[in-house]
């Protein structure tokens, strides 16, 4: 039976004309108004009807990038690099206008409600291909939803690359796994708490990212995983602060390690911009950095050997990685052995780790 107007219309009681006005976007709608729009839209799985939608091919010249926070260097860099290796003469063959695509970022802003909206706004332009980067969101409800719109997307001609991102199993036709290049945030932050170790550092204080998200747990894990083969698995939760991927949160979480343990001798940040957080806190209760504290980062952004000491921390390819997802959207590169590629990650030895006082 066919999805009429007025079957999304009554799911998300609203009029038709209301629904008209969503999908076309052309007049204003309440942004709670939107979403109902478009949760029933995709929850009757409604095709738009007419000469529009006659002329769309399998799949139009439209590519998505979705991203947790575009001000991030972490995504904006990834971004940048997959956008640079899609469209153009490289590119060619596989699009209406030559070959050429149009590249949009869209930003979540770390929300699972946007990042399903914008799957949903991407199925529905008939998107060529849909990258999504960095950690997911460690929700069964909500993995499953993502993988059931990733589904839909790869049954409409579209390539989907997870970058960044753990790998994910699409449901029914949906394509078997989605090519997916995964950071190895494991074994680099084992490496960075061993580093700290064998300089001699025990009270080694973490700062997490926030709890819903794979890459929080991931990078957590290395750490539990060289303190635990050092015998201070006990340590770890106490000196362990969560809080978002920002430069406050390492600031806040800093200064409750300091009350927690008056004389920690090393940090471990999530990221780096978190790590200056850190900096700045220790700065601030006169610890030199790292005479009296060393402080390690994750990512290795481009101010990170800038800073003063230059940082300590763990270099992924975020470049390499995000033109080759890139590459692999615009289907200019074959698809990893089983769709799943590791992405290795490097430890980066600079001035702000050091041997603790004795």
């Amino acid at each position: 039976m066919t999805v009429t107007l007025a079957d999304v219309a009554a799911r998300a009681q609203v009029s038709p004309a209301t629904v008209s006005r969503v999908l076309n976007g052309n007049y204003p709608v309440a942004a709670a108004t939107r979403e109902r729009v478009l949760r029933a839209v995709d929850d009757l799985d409604y095709v738009l009807n007419g000469p529009a939608s006659a002329l769309a091919a399998a799949t139009s010249d439209l590519v998505g990038i979705l991203v947790n926070d575009i001000a991030d260097p972490f995504f904006g860099i990834m971004a940048g690099a997959a956008q640079s290796q899609i469209g153009g003469p490289e590119g060619a063959g596989a699009g209406r206008a030559g070959g050429e695509k149009l590249a949009i970022v869209c930003n979540t802003g770390g929300s699972p409600e946007r990042e399903l909206t914008y799957l949903t706004l991407l199925q529905r332009q008939r998107a060529a291909a849909v990258i999504l980067t960095g950690g997911a969101i460690e929700d069964p409800g909500h993995s499953t939803a993502v993988a059931a719109k990733l589904a839909k997307l790869a049954d409409g001609g579209a390539r989907v690359v997870l970058c960044g991102r753990p790998p994910l199993e699409l449901p029914g036709g949906g394509g078997g796994v989605a090519a997916a290049l995964a950071f190895d945030n494991r074994g680099g932050a084992r490496r960075l708490t061993e580093h700290l170790l064998a300089l001699g550092h025990r009270r080694i204080g973490y700062v997490a990212g926030p709890v819903e998200r794979t890459t929080t747990r991931h990078r957590l894990e290395g750490h539990r995983d060289a303190m635990d083969a050092a015998g201070l698995g006990g340590v770890v939760e106490p000196l362990t602060v969560h809080g978002s991927y920002d430069r406050q949160s390492g600031y806040d979480a800093t200064l409750e390690l300091l009350r927690r343990e008056p004389e920690l001798t090393a940090v471990v940040a999530a990221n780096d911009t978190v790590a200056l957080g850190a900096c700045a806190a220790l700065r601030e209760r006169g610890r030199s950095i790292p005479d009296d504290v060393s402080v390690a980062g994750f990512d290795d952004l481009p101010f990170s050997a800038d800073t003063m000491p230059a940082l300590t921390t763990v270099r992924l390819p975020l470049y390499e990685a995000g033109a080759r997802a890139g590459r692999l959207a615009m289907g200019r590169e074959a698809a990893p052995p089983g769709g799943i590629a590791s992405v290795p990650a490097e430890l980066m030895v600079r001035g702000s780790t050091a041997g603790p006082r004795s």
